[in-house]
């Protein structure tokens, strides 16, 4: 049996523009946040490499948005990674996190400019303090593609992100993107973690604004 109802297009009524009001458990994430202290375990071709880095990442709300009855709450966001020190971009990424309260469900996409796109996907209550999503090569939704010849040399099976929300105001994530490595026999971890401090609040969706 489908989870989803026959009518595929009539909208929700009643809709509550406020998105920072119906975030769930997400809610916590908004704003602009800096991390100082963040940690990547890489692949190189003599062996893992374990490289410090800077993050800021900046998560907005939007609008409601709609798929025929469906209804998502969410946060468009963009991260920067530096390595210390330093001012070229060690990691760039955006994408969305997105909250249906129906559901209870956390999206996570991302899109990186070398060439990957990932969604995952997760459940979640509305006062959760801890997420996890996952994305597999295989899903037919919450799943990874990559351009050819990332398929070729570093392909990608597996994404996982693990969210905790601290008692001190402040969030970190662990993230563990498994790759099949041409010419290595065994699947590599490349791990990233990092704790996030807010340095700005949230600006309101432009529906709330008005």
């Amino acid at each position: 049996m489908t989870q989803f109802p026959e009518d595929i297009y009539t909208e929700p009524s009643n809709v509550d523009v406020d998105t920072l009001r119906n975030l769930g458990p997400l809610r916590a994430m908004a704003g602009i946040w800096q991390g100082l202290r963040g940690v990547d375990v890489k692949p190189k071709a003599e062996g893992p490499k374990t490289q410090v880095y800077v993050e800021r990442i900046e998560l907005q709300p939007i609008d409601p948005q709609t798929n025929g009855p469906q209804l998502f709450y969410g946060l468009r966001y963009h991260t920067h990674v530096v390595k210390p020190n330093q001012v070229k971009t060690y990691h760039d990424q955006v994408g969305y996190w997105l909250w249906e309260p129906a559901t209870d469900t956390v999206i996570h996409t991302l899109t990186i400019p070398r060439a990957q796109v990932v969604m995952a996907g997760g459940k979640a209550s509305a006062e959760a303090k801890e997420l996890e999503l996952v994305a597999t090569r295989d899903s037919d939704s919450f799943g990874i593609r990559s351009a050819p010849f990332l398929e070729y040399a570093f392909k990608t099976v597996e994404f996982r992100i693990k969210v905790n929300i601290n008692p001190d105001g402040t969030w970190s994530y662990a993230e563990d993107t498994v790759l099949m490595i041409r010419g290595r026999p065994d699947l590599f971890h490349h791990t990233d973690r990092n704790t996030l401090t807010r340095i700005e609040e949230p600006t309101p969706n432009p529906l709330a604004r008005t």
